[in-house]
């Protein structure tokens, strides 16, 4: 299939049939993959025939354990944190890995409504037939307690309180009451609920109290160290360079050093050395975004360059990465530019290159 973006199923599909495969522990109901074998899909490593699985997450192997480990249970499973923290990158490959079917999504915003979460009439079948199941329009939720899958709610908190709560019946009870058919619908075993949210951006809803104690949250954290969020990088940016076929060489590890260097030392509020303070910008700085910023790159060096990722090539990208707010962030980066890149012997081409674009 020529898509832009295949499913976490699809593009893993033989890496997850190789796991099965070599899988001897026990599985719980309507899983695809034992518990460790999740885990395994998540964090990469060798299988016992030496069939090598690619790493999905590269962080704490502990906060994989404890997310699986809670969509064994009854309580369902919030990942939480700043964004770019690859929470709904994880969620979904949980999903892929557990129940085949990564796309049981409900998509969070200020517009979602409870006929988004629980059900929906078709409205024409309403009027000429009546309340039936015929005219009920089922959701994401819906089919995955009936055939016993996980669910997605991507950015929970921007759906409105009032909203958000019409899952508390379904996590306690494990049921959807349908009145108007006199009915309810009963989850399947293997049936949970993975929700992302985090607290950073605008347009944030607080979670009530009741509705948190149905979920148990793992925080994704930001990478902890220099070499840990390079790896991600370099990961992310080969599997996208080859999904959109950009005809450029894999970037240099030097580019990437200094775009994780400039993001991490933003983010942070002081450089790599410790020795001098900067102010941070406005813009979260987050993996994600260096991700995007080093395939920003890569099409402007595939396409209007000579193959090969530089500082111009960065530059542009890395500009509109830190300055978001045209008043406060252009002062944060131009400091940021004199203070601290400028001073670097081996970094005058980057310098140079961010120069060189009019604020």
């Amino acid at each position: 299939m020529n898509v832009l973006r295949q499913h976490a199923e699809e593009q893993f599909a033989h890496e997850l049939e190789e796991i099965s495969k070599q899988d001897k522990n026990a599985r719980p109901t309507s899983w695809n993959l034992s518990p460790q074998a999740v885990v395994h899909y998540l964090i990469g490593g060798k299988l016992p025939n030496g069939f090598e699985v690619s790493p999905k997450y590269i962080g704490n192997r502990r906060l994989m354990e404890i997310a699986v480990a809670t969509l064994t249970t009854d309580r369902a499973l919030l990942l939480y944190g700043l964004p770019g923290t690859a929470k709904s990158w994880v969620a979904e490959h949980l999903a892929a890995a557990i129940s085949g079917n990564s796309t049981l999504l409900v998509q969070g915003t200020a517009g979602t409504s409870e006929e988004a979460i629980r059900y929906g009439w078709n409205y024409a079948k309403l009027l000429a037939e009546g309340p039936s199941e015929n005219a009920l329009v089922t959701t994401p939720m819906m089919q995955a307690m009936r055939t016993g899958k996980i669910a997605r709610i991507e950015e929970l908190t921007r759906i409105t309180a009032d909203v958000q709560d019409t899952l508390i019946t379904i996590l306690s009870e494990k049921t959807l009451p349908i009145p108007e058919l006199n009915m309810e619908v009963q989850a399947v075993r293997g049936f949970n609920v993975i929700a992302t949210a985090n607290n950073r951006d605008k347009g944030v809803n607080e979670l009530s109290g009741a509705l948190k104690r149905r979920f148990n949250t793992v925080i994704l954290p930001v990478p902890e160290t220099m070499k840990e969020e390079i790896a991600i990088v370099q990961h992310r940016v080969s599997s996208l360079q080859k999904a959109l076929e950009l005809p450029a060489e894999a970037p240099a590890l030097k580019e990437i050093q200094r775009i994780v260097t400039i993001f991490r030392e933003l983010r942070a509020g002081v450089t790599a050395d410790g020795k001098t303070k900067i102010k941070t910008p406005s813009s979260t700085m987050s993996t994600a975004e260096a991700i995007s910023v080093v395939n920003n790159g890569l099409a402007l060096a595939a396409h209007f360059g000579d193959g090969r990722l530089n500082a111009e090539d960065l530059a542009a990208g890395l500009v509109g990465a830190v300055v978001k707010d045209p008043i406060q962030d252009k002062v944060v980066w131009n400091e940021y530019l004199e203070t601290v890149i400028k001073t670097r012997e081996d970094w005058k081409d980057v310098y140079r290159a961010c120069k060189e674009i009019v604020l």
